[in-house]
């Protein structure tokens, strides 16, 4: 499995403030960013491969929907979250 318990864990600690804080929506769009940029590089070597093209759109619309959210809940954090993970928007 390429995410583990501990990945996760570390991802919703560095961007949720706590490992156990999983419902933050810092630590979720910072987890389907990760997932995001692991599926890009699973396409790129396997480009026919349709279930996880429609699972990487998939995850794509869900964290914009986030990033939509998390925008208007704050703009200052927002832009700083964007900026550390690297997001164009």
């Amino acid at each position: 499995m390429y995410l583990s318990t501990e990945k996760k864990a570390e991802i919703f600690k560095k961007f949720g403030g706590d490992a156990n804080n999983t419902g933050s929506t810092e630590g979720q769009i910072a987890l389907f960013t990760y997932r995001i940029n692991h599926l890009t590089e699973h396409l790129k070597k396997n480009r026919k491969d349709f279930g996880t093209q429609k699972a990487l759109l998939d995850l794509v619309g869900k964290r914009k929907s986030l990033l939509n959210y998390y925008m208007n809940k704050d703009i200052v954090k927002y832009r700083v979250l964007i900026k550390e993970l690297g997001i164009r928007k």
